[in-house]
C-alpha cells in the first residue's frame, strides 16, 4: 500500500482505525510488512525498509521502536515477519541477514539464529514467522522453498517442503500462521495458494 499504513478491522471485517504515513519517524513506515499482536493488545509491525520493528497500542499510539540498520545483535536488514509467543517474547525474521532474532517484551535482545545457506537452520530469505502454544517457532524460507521448525531458543527441529507444484511443495512461501490445534498455514506466493499442515 503506497500509503504505508496499518489498518485495524473487527472480526466481521468492519473498519476500526488506521495509522501511519510514509517516513522514518515514530509511527511512520517505509514498506510495513509483518504484523503481530500480543496478549495485551499491543501491535508489532516489521517496518521493512526502515530496518526496525515498531510497537503500538491497539488504537495505534506509538510505544517504542526496536532495532536499526545493520548485522549486529538487535539490528536488522529488511525485517519481514514478526510473531509473539504466550510470554510476550518477540521473534523477527531478519531477511537480509538470513536469520531470526528473539527479543523480550520490552525489546531486549535475547538470541539470534540462522545464516545464509540450504542446511538445517540456514535460510535463503527468512520471511514469515509464527509461534505455536508450545513456543515452537516456524519460519518460511522464501527462496529455499521450505518451512523450518525450531525451539524457542533456535534449536532446529524439522523442515518440510521442497520446490514443486505438488501438495507439500512450495514456490516462494511467505506468510505463516498457527491455529489453536497446532496446524500450520503457509501462504505460497509463487502458486497463489495457501497450504495447511497438521
Amino acid at each position: 500500500d503506497s500509503r504505508h499504513v496499518v489498518q485495524k478491522f473487527t472480526a466481521a471485517g468492519a473498519f476500526v482505525t488506521a495509522w501511519g504515513s510514509p517516513g522514518a519517524g515514530d509511527g511512520e513506515f517505509d514498506h510495513p510488512n509483518g504484523v503481530a499482536v500480543d496478549a495485551d493488545g499491543h501491535v508489532y509491525v516489521a517496518d521493512q525498509s526502515n530496518h526496525r520493528v515498531q510497537e503500538f497500542t491497539s488504537d495505534g499510539t506509538f510505544v517504542t521502536s526496536i532495532g536499526s540498520y545493520g548485522s549486529g545483535n538487535g539490528q536488522f536488514t529488511y525485517p519481514l515477519g514478526v510473531a509473539v509467543d504466550r510470554d510476550g517474547n518477540l521473534y523477527v525474521t531478519d531477511s537480509g541477514n538470513d536469520r531470526v532474532q528473539k527479543f523480550t517484551s520490552d525489546g531486549t535482545f535475547v538470541t539470534a539464529w540462522g545464516s545464509e545457506g540450504t542446511g538445517e537452520g540456514q535460510f535463503l530469505g527468512a520471511h514469515g514467522v509464527a509461534v505455536d502454544a508450545d513456543a515452537n517457532v516456524y519460519v518460511s524460507d522464501y527462496l529455499g522453498d521450505r518451512v523450518q521448525q525450531f525451539t524457542s531458543t533456535g534449536t532446529f527441529v524439522a523442515a518440510w517442503g521442497g520446490t514443486g507444484t505438488g501438495d507439500g511443495q512450495f514456490d516462494r512461501p511467505r506468510g505463516l500462521a498457527v491455529d489453536t490445534y497446532g496446524d500450520v498455514y503457509v501462504a505460497e506466493y509463487g502458486h497463489s495458494r495457501v497450504q495447511r499442515f497438521g
